[in-house]
């Protein structure tokens, strides 16, 4: 894989889609009355390049910790980001309890945890703690969070774990978890859609009041640090992930690069990861056929990056947890779409009459 644009992105297997297409509009029901469940089995098989399928599914969560945390963006100390990472192995976190429900993998990879945490104790996930966590990052308010080293090491971490999967792996549904990262998700919106940062800035783990408005600060500095260094910042998506991202954000567009590369469908879960997928549109914008997109986040840039994105979401149940949650939570609507897909009836199969064509007497 190629670790910076252009990116070997497959096209859309149109013939794959027509066939998923015209098997809908064989099947014992009035055409498109199940609505977006046929859209998304046909949307998987171009995505896949064949018959749509919703499993296997792998779970991947990327951790790290932002030193912006310190100026107060968070209701929660980073030492949450290391108490999480062990709660996943556990099997304490929501992610972990959905995963386990939907018989789904969970796999955990520390990019950046700043913080010791328990490594034992459960199963969880499975945990892997990749190289890329030792290196240095930035505090995004003053300084660009990751050089050009890290944030290709970084990248590299996420394709790694897409690789690691088993080679039949159908549907990713990527997560991330970080104290801080939505600070640096919303100063990544800001500068690539050109808006003001107390239009995207919002509650993240909960903040309000003063603290949201600290917080619509520290990102409004950011910005404003990006601007001035250069006036082309919204051209080149690679350098606002490098000025104010995160190595796990970075790990994201790393790892969706690579599972769209192997036709595997993308599940995007909410505003971080939601940022991380804008990025690599800008970077190569065939990558958008790859992804389908699980809800709407209760996160104030959510709305405007969907948008930008051109994304329908599955869901809207006002979520904003992350780890991938609402991902897993929207995972069984592409159950039922394939099954539905695979299992019903013909009209002939079934000698069930068919409409009649158009001007038949």
């Amino acid at each position: 894989m190629a670790l910076s644009p252009p990116w070997v992105f497959p096209e859309l297997d149109a013939g794959a889609a027509g066939a998923a297409r015209a098997r809908q509009d064989t099947l014992t029901k009035p055409r498109g009355s199940l609505g977006a469940l046929e859209d998304l089995a046909v949307a998987l098989a171009g995505i896949q390049g064949g018959p749509p399928a919703s499993r296997p599914a792998a779970a991947v969560l990327f951790a790290a910790d932002h030193p912006v945390a310190r100026h107060g963006v968070s209701a929660y100390p980073a030492e949450v980001t290391a108490a999480m990472v062990a709660n996943f192995v556990r099997g304490g976190a929501a992610s972990s309890v959905l995963c386990r429900h939907l018989g789904v993998e969970l796999r955990v990879v520390d990019v950046g945890v700043a913080h010791p945490y328990e490594r034992a104790g459960g199963a969880g996930a499975r945990l892997r703690r990749d190289p890329v966590a030792d290196d240095p990052i930035g505090d995004l308010r003053v300084e660009d969070a990751l050089s050009e080293d890290v944030y290709e090491r970084a990248l590299r971490a996420g394709a790694a774990e897409i690789d690691a999967l088993e080679g039949d792996t159908r549907v990713v549904l990527l997560g991330e978890m970080g104290i801080g990262n939505t600070t640096a998700a919303s100063a990544m919106a800001s500068l690539l859609l050109g808006l003001a940062p107390e239009d995207v800035v919002g509650a993240g783990t909960g903040v309000s009041g003063d603290a949201l408005s600290r917080k619509v600060e520290v990102v409004r500095d950011a910005t404003r640090r990006v601007q001035a260094a250069s006036s082309a910042f919204r051209a080149d998506p690679r350098r606002v992930v490098l000025a104010v991202g995160g190595k796990e954000i970075a790990a994201l567009v790393g790892a969706m690069a690579r599972a769209i590369e192997r036709r595997m469908a993308v599940l995007v879960d909410g505003f971080i990861v939601s940022t991380a997928a804008l990025a690599l549109v800008r970077m190569d914008a065939r990558a958008r056929a790859g992804m389908l997109f699980a809800h709407r986040s209760a996160e104030r840039g959510h709305a405007h990056v969907l948008a930008a994105l051109e994304a329908r979401p599955l869901l809207d149940l006002g979520m904003r947890l992350g780890e991938a949650s609402a991902a897993l939570a929207a995972l069984p609507l592409l159950d039922a779409a394939c099954a539905l897909h695979a299992g019903m009836a013909t009209f002939a199969s079934a000698s069930v009459p068919d409409r009649a064509p158009p001007g038949t007497p």
